[in-house]
């Protein structure tokens, strides 16, 4: 029995030794890699690189036309630009094309300071100015930047032309949130900053890039996720979900244009009912509701463009 339980032993020192020097060596070459991904997000040409309130925030720019369509990605997007680009190519001879992305997103810089929707939307708002992009604009936001969206008519009606929803949220999305589920949401992005941190991430990061992706976008990719995957910044947003709903509620409904494009509802139990009840609160609203998933954009490009431009042709 002892020797079996030595032999156990030996067993399972080697396994351990094995898992550590494993991860050293992936540790290692993580950090000769991030040099080069580095150089890969200094040289970028995408997007034109502003000051926002002592940080660097990127904006992309394309295309031009009567009507100016910002988009405005969803929470922890990696790589907004590239996440959108393929379907805003379509627009850009119509169109003046803006892909904001905030601090903590894409080639932007983290930042200490709150993350707060009021916050956000000041920083969106700067950088459009810096970048020399004047109103109006029609807010094309998906998912979470829909609170931003909604936030900014509220404030700035005179800025926004119309609201476009790629299923865009609403406030009652999130009132299922509390501090539990909070915590639970920054725990896992604790855990995805480590994995970053140690380096698996890079291991598999190739593995959920579109196939379509150029060479030059997957290393452009891989080099942004292999730097802000869990970006803290971004994570921190998550802090101010319920004081962010109370700010929203507490100001009278958006008096804009809005499309409303809206998934299949997949994305969280009830989300078509919170949609469609917002709409009805709405004085001018279109919904357009889509069988597909929630990047309601990549799933079923051409009838977002279809609903897209009529409405658009509809503001003139």
């Amino acid at each position: 029995m002892k020797k079996a339980l030595r032999i156990i032993g030996k067993i399972v020192l080697g396994v351990l030794v094995t898992i550590v020097v494993l991860l050293l060596g992936i540790f290692i070459y993580n950090r000769i890699k991030l040099a080069d991904d580095k150089d890969v997000i200094n040289n970028q040409q995408l997007s034109q690189m502003v000051e926002v309130d002592g940080q660097m925030m990127s904006v992309y720019i394309s295309g031009e036309g009567k009507h100016t369509l910002v988009f405005m990605s969803g929470a922890g997007t990696p790589c907004p630009i590239l996440d959108f680009k393929p379907f805003t190519d379509r627009f850009d001879e119509d169109y003046r094309i803006v892909i904001i992305e905030k601090f903590g997103y894409g080639f932007s810089n983290e930042y200490d300071g709150s993350r707060d929707v009021e916050t956000r939307v000041s920083q969106n708002r700067k950088a459009l100015e810096a970048a020399g992009i004047t109103g109006s604009f029609i807010l094309c936001p998906h998912s979470y930047s829909g609170l931003e969206a909604i936030y900014w008519a509220q404030n700035y009606p005179d800025e926004i032309e119309a609201i476009i929803g790629l299923d865009m949220a609403v406030p009652r999305s999130y009132d299922m949130c509390d501090d539990s589920i909070i915590q639970s949401v920054k725990s896992s992005d604790s855990i995805n900053r480590l994995l970053r941190e140690i380096g698996i991430v890079r291991l598999f990061v190739g593995g959920t890039l579109p196939d379509d992706f150029t060479d030059e976008e997957k290393k452009i990719a891989t080099a942004i996720i292999c730097n802000n995957f869990g970006s803290k910044t971004a994570s921190n947003e998550t802090d101010y979900i319920i004081s962010d709903l109370a700010l929203i509620d507490g100001m009278p409904m958006p008096d804009v244009p809005i499309l409303l494009i809206i998934s299949d509802g997949t994305v969280t139990e009830g989300w078509i009912d919170f949609e469609m009840n917002y709409a009805s609160q709405l004085s001018d609203v279109t919904t357009v509701q889509l069988n597909c998933g929630h990047s309601v954009y990549d799933y079923e490009p051409d009838k977002c463009e279809a609903a897209m431009r009529g409405f658009i042709d509809g503001l003139d």
